[in-house]
């Protein structure tokens, strides 16, 4: 008995998925052709930037049984010239008889052109089959269409009692190794990895995704308006694992020119925003075409990116063990943070509990 059309887009979205952190700055793109019996006949994801989409790969699979045949694809067919063709023109040469899409492409090149197209040539269109979902799937490159800013997670390991460290000035271990092995996975999916430079300074952290499998060079940031960051810092020496951005003002390098100069030298390239706020400065990584970025710490940084309103996703580790009087706070509670959160899941990675989250919005 055949499938419904919102148990099609499913599989389509689980294709999509098997491109996680490999379609930078593209979005995850996941298509199944289904014949009018309903067999799957064709299915792919589209699986690097500049290399075919989706809808290439499952028609491609599908052959000759793609005419007559239904097309699902998360997200809207392009119907522009990129760096491959456009996808409804292959749809029609096909012989695709209906197309169901999951959510319509917020880019203004495409939003709703795709559809348009297929339908002002006489195939049938469903939009908004797992709407949320697919949305959801690619909420990077909506953040960035929408905002021009990538899409921002803070993620902070906590003591039981809501401390960062032990204390100031101090680099402290807080959660187990399973947590550790955990966030390092979580580094894996993103584009770029960012502190600040009191981060910098006390943990002198090399911030590379280490023991998991990454095809693409990992974007380190550090936010330094000062140009405090010591051009010995560790950092510099694990160049090869990825480009290292010093993202600081216009202002604080012409004040400072000799540690601009010398940060160059060790290795980082300084992106000037035009202001000291952070949504500047994040304007500043989208246009460089960072999509995702995972912003680690520390207190200072996480506080302003909260105030700021750019934090779309959050992962808190806490830890059993408490630290006591003396203890780095973190900018707010816990509590407050989880509160803000949409679907909510709660699981426990070793012996430390980790909560995960989207921050609801309302603009």
């Amino acid at each position: 008995m055949p499938l419904g059309d919102a148990e099609y887009m499913d599989r389509a979205l689980s294709l999509a998925a098997r491109g996680r952190g490999l379609t930078s700055p593209n979005p995850l793109v996941g298509a199944v052709v289904v014949s009018p019996d309903g067999v799957v006949v064709g299915s792919g994801y589209h699986e690097r930037a500049g290399e075919p989409h989706a809808e290439i790969h499952a028609l491609r699979a599908a052959g000759g049984a793609a005419r007559g045949a239904t097309l699902f694809s998360t997200l809207e067919p392009c119907c522009h010239t990129g760096r491959t063709g456009p996808c409804v023109d292959s749809i029609l040469e096909a012989g695709v008889a209906r197309v169901v899409v999951g959510v319509e492409d917020p880019n203004p090149r495409v939003r709703g052109g795709g559809v348009q197209f297929l339908r002002e040539h006489g195939v049938d269109v469903t939009v908004g089959v797992r709407e949320a979902q697919a949305a959801r799937l690619n909420l990077p490159f909506f953040v960035r269409v929408r905002y021009g800013r990538p899409l921002v997670m803070l993620k902070v390991a906590l003591s039981r009692d809501g401390y960062v460290a032990r204390r100031s000035g101090v680099r402290s271990a807080i959660t187990a190794p399973a947590a550790v092995r955990d966030a390092h996975a979580l580094r894996a999916e993103f584009d770029a990895i960012a502190v600040g430079s009191d981060t910098a300074l006390v943990d002198d952290p090399v911030l590379t995704a280490r023991e998991v499998h990454r095809v693409r060079p990992l974007t380190r940031v550090i936010f330094d308006s000062r140009l405090r960051t010591p051009p010995a810092s560790a950092v510099f020496g694990t160049r090869d694992a990825g480009p290292i951005v010093i993202v600081t003002s216009e202002a604080d390098v012409a004040a400072v020119p000799e540690r601009a100069a010398a940060l160059e030298h060790a290795g980082a390239r300084l992106l000037q925003a035009p202001r000291h706020d952070l949504p500047s400065a994040l304007r500043v990584l989208g246009a460089e075409g960072v999509t995702s970025l995972l912003l680690e710490g520390g207190p200072r940084l996480h506080a302003a990116a909260w105030e700021a309103r750019v934090v779309d996703r959050v992962r808190l580790y806490v830890s059993p063990a408490a630290f006591g009087a003396g203890g780095v706070p973190w900018f707010t509670t816990g509590a407050s943070v989880r509160e803000a959160l949409d679907d909510v899941d709660v699981r426990m990675v070793g012996p430390d509990e980790c909560t995960e989250g989207y921050v609801h919005r309302t603009d």
